[in-house]
């Protein structure tokens, strides 16, 4: 199932860089044949290394991490969309002439017990208010992918790690960088960056690794034109109301001292609104379902009861647009019923992911469900949008 949420990601990434120069826009006001660049997306390669910032916030991360130091590699190859390109896209302009591309990761933390992780990622770099004849800019950088060569948890083979029960792991990276123009083909970078290293609670224990590292970085762009960063008027976005349905499954370790997975599910139904291009929110309903409940050991003498198999809540819904099928979405519930042996740990529950439209308004996607920090388990979403109203 590890191996699923690659695959989902890279492909999600990959149409992300796609569906941005095709999707629908509103003609030009100027004309793009007087641009300063040949109008076609810019490659970019990227070399980064990164050290320091172990996060330790409570005793496990503390003890497992005692004497080690975390540095890490990074090798990104991106490309940016220019002005010719956003007349396909609104959503090129509103972010800046965003970079889509491919990341692998390389780490260590000088201890044999946590192992030499690496990754794999798909991500996007959107630059912050660029500025065409300056040598600085600036981006943030949103990224998600899967992890491997971690040294897991054993009780007799590897018992110093504490937080990590799985070679395999979600791989999240956020980012935030400085760059400085050297010539039109080569510049530097300076960063300070967040990841965490989770398996949704798939196999215990999952406590995760936390890093906050500083980076410094070189690029280089085989083009040496000039970019195009220019930008047409964008009209208002037309008011939407949407209906979503939702259905998400996946598999959740209870106890450390039992190594079967139990089956959850999710059936969610929001309504949303639009708030311009960039956001969406709303509210709804989600309803859980975790097969942990029929388990005696689990559930005691309430297993196999309604109450002991399903709980559910209302939640608030956020979407951050990032293109015309591409959104993250973001959740904050709270339960007014749930089961503690199930795995519902805190009356709030947080939810945070990636979706896709594959097929007009029929989506899927990937997010991890949570409490408090702690993650319950991997939702893998497929779902429909009804859409109620739109007027100009």
């Amino acid at each position: 199932m590890i191996i699923r949420i690659l695959i989902f990601i890279m492909l999600t990434f990959s149409s992300f860089a796609l569906t941005a120069q095709v999707s629908p826009r509103i003609s030009s006001s100027l004309d793009s044949s007087k641009s300063v660049g040949s109008g076609r997306p810019r490659l970019i390669f990227q070399l980064e290394h990164e050290s320091g910032g172990e996060l330790k916030m409570n005793e496990r991360t503390k003890e497992t991490l005692a004497d080690s130091y975390y540095s890490g590699i990074n090798f990104r190859v991106g490309f940016q969309s220019q002005y010719r390109d956003s007349v396909m896209s609104v959503y090129n302009e509103l972010y800046n002439y965003p970079i889509y591309g491919i990341g692998v990761y390389s780490s260590t933390f000088g201890q044999e017990h946590l192992g030499k992780p690496f990754a794999v990622y798909g991500f996007v770099a959107i630059p912050i208010k660029p500025k065409v004849d300056s040598k600085w800019n600036f981006n943030y950088r949103i990224g998600l992918g899967l992890s491997g060569r971690f040294n897991p948890y054993n009780e007799e083979d590897n018992p110093l790690n504490l937080i990590i029960g799985s070679k395999n792991n979600v791989y999240i990276d956020l980012g935030v960088q400085a760059n400085y123009r050297l010539s039109q083909k080569f510049q530097l970078g300076a960063g300070i960056a967040f990841h965490h290293f989770s398996n949704g609670a798939l196999a215990l224990p999952n406590t995760g690794i936390n890093l906050l590292p500083l980076s410094l970085s070189v690029a280089y762009s085989p083009s040496s034109k000039p970019f195009d960063f220019r930008k047409s008027a964008i009209p208002p976005m037309e008011d939407k109301q949407e209906l979503h349905f939702n259905y998400a499954f996946g598999f959740k370790q209870i106890d450390r001292e039992n190594d079967k997975q139990y089956f959850k599910s999710t059936l969610g139904a929001y309504y949303s609104k639009h708030l311009g291009y960039k956001w969406r929110i709303g509210a709804g309903m989600d309803a859980f379902y975790s097969a942990s409940g029929n388990d005696k050991q689990v559930a005691g003498d309430k297993a196999g009861s309604f109450s002991a198999l399903f709980s559910y809540g209302p939640a608030f819904y956020i979407d951050h647009v990032l293109n015309s099928r591409l959104y993250l979405n973001g959740n904050v519930g709270a339960y007014l019923h749930r089961n503690k042996f199930n795995g519902e740990s805190s009356p709030i529950y947080l939810r945070a992911g990636v979706r896709y439209k594959v097929y007009r308004d029929i989506f899927t996607g990937v997010s991890i469900k949570a409490h408090a920090g702690k993650a319950d388990f991997i939702e893998w979403t497929m779902g429909y949008g009804l859409q109620l109203k739109k007027k100009k």
